[in-house]
Formats: C-alpha cells, sequence, structure tokens
C-alpha cells in the first residue's frame, strides 16, 4: 500500500444500501478533505471503477454484496487495486471474520455501527502505513498453539499435484474458473474439478477457505520454482 497523501484525497465507497453510502461519504469528508469520493453498489462495478480510475487512495468495502459474499470481493479487489487502502466496512465484526479479513489483504476493519471517532482512528492508522482493528479485538491465533497451524498448512499444501499448484496461485490472485481456464488452456470444467480436488485435500468447504491457508503458510514461497 502506497502512503496516503494529505491532500487531493480519492476515495471508493462500496456498499449496496445508498443511505449507507451517503452516511460513509460524509463521514470520510468530516474526517480528511476527499477531492472526491465515488460509489459503487456492486463487486463488479467497484471493479470497473478501479479498472477506469486511478487507483483510489481509499476504499471502504462492505463484505456482504449482491454479487458476493464473504472475503472473494475482497480478495478480488485487493488483486485489482494493490496499492490502495482497503477499510472492510461490515456488521460481520467477529474477531475470526476481522483476522481472515486482514490476511486477505484488508488494511483495517471498522464494524459498521462505529462512531465517527472510530473511522477517524481507522483513517490515521492506514495514512500512516498501520493496520487498524476495533477495540476489543483478540486475534483468535493467540488463542490456539500458533505454530502448529503453518505447518499443517504446508502438509496439506505439499499433498497438492502441480496442476493443482498452479490452480490454487491463481485463485490466490483471484481469477474466477473461467479466467484459470483461459491462462492454463483447460475446460472450465476440468478446473472446476481440481478447485473441487483442492478444497478437499485442504480440508476447507469455500475457495476463500482455500486462499487463506494458501497465505497463512506463505503458498508462493512454497510453490516449486518451475510452476
Amino acid at each position: 500500500m502506497r502512503d496516503i497523501p494529505t491532500t487531493a484525497l480519492t476515495a471508493l465507497v462500496v456498499d449496496d444500501h445508498p443511505l449507507f453510502c451517503d452516511a460513509l461519504m460524509l463521514t470520510l469528508r468530516s474526517i480528511a478533505d476527499f477531492a472526491e469520493i465515488q460509489t459503487a453498489g456492486t463487486l463488479d462495478a467497484s471493479l470497473d471503477k478501479v479498472n477506469d480510475e486511478t487507483e483510489f487512495d481509499l476504499i471502504l468495502l462492505d463484505l456482504n454484496l449482491p454479487d458476493v459474499n464473504g472475503l472473494d470481493g475482497l480478495i478480488r479487489l485487493r488483486t485489482a487495486a494493490p496499492k490502495s487502502a482497503i477499510l472492510i466496512v461490515s456488521s460481520m465484526a467477529d474477531n475470526r471474520m476481522i483476522s481472515h479479513a486482514l490476511k486477505a489483504g484488508a488494511n483495517g476493519f471498522v464494524p459498521k455501527h462505529s462512531q465517527r471517532a472510530v473511522f477517524r482512528k481507522a483513517f490515521d492508522a492506514v495514512r500512516d502505513g498501520l493496520s487498524f482493528v476495533p477495540d476489543g479485538y483478540i486475534d483468535p491465533q493467540g488463542q490456539d498453539n500458533p505454530r502448529d497451524a503453518p505447518e499443517e498448512a504446508l502438509s496439506r499444501l505439499a499433498s497438492l499435484t502441480n496442476q493443482q499448484a498452479r490452480i490454487l496461485n491463481l485463485i490466490c490472485e483471484g481469477k474466477l474458473n473461467k479466467q484459470i481456464a483461459f491462462d492454463l488452456s483447460i475446460a472450465e470444467t476440468t478446473v472446476k474439478a481440481h478447485v473441487t480436488a483442492i478444497m478437499r485435500k485442504l480440508g476447507v468447504h469455500s475457495r476463500t477457505q482455500a486462499v487463506l491457508i494458501a497465505q497463512e503458510a506463505r503458498f508462493n514461497r512454497v510453490l516449486p520454482n518451475d510452476l
């Protein structure tokens, strides 16, 4: 993430509730000098804006959108806007979700019910290159044995075939099955079969969980170099 400048700031608010979008725009204008604030009601609309415009300094993202739910939208938006600061603004604010969002690329997490002062603290933190979590957050990894998780993840990843490893790497980049099929010159049905096998081997039930395991084990560092 680049340092957020102090003047001529640009922001993108991604939420499917127009009134809440308006409230977030007012909040942003009250805490910093934003020259431009755009809104999007779907993930696809936000990706179009990111692709069409100079990268936004700050993106506020809801996790529950009409065309995506959970962390998949964050992963795709982070891939499309690698230098933007992304703050998750969501009602799904339990410790595990916050932890997963940070691992998936968010710079901070603000519960939707937060007061304006919390948004100010969050903005100040990401402006200074820091992560932001709400008061009372407890890292769920700290409740378990933190050394066991990466070793278990590495063991699971080692069971993947080379083709499955390639596909998981592309999933980590936020690519969809259709895009993966094109990149690898294989049928989309073949990609779907591999994805199912990957999730079974990793013991997960979604692509997002697979990405989190891969990131936790620093997947890109353990992939064979010739993939």
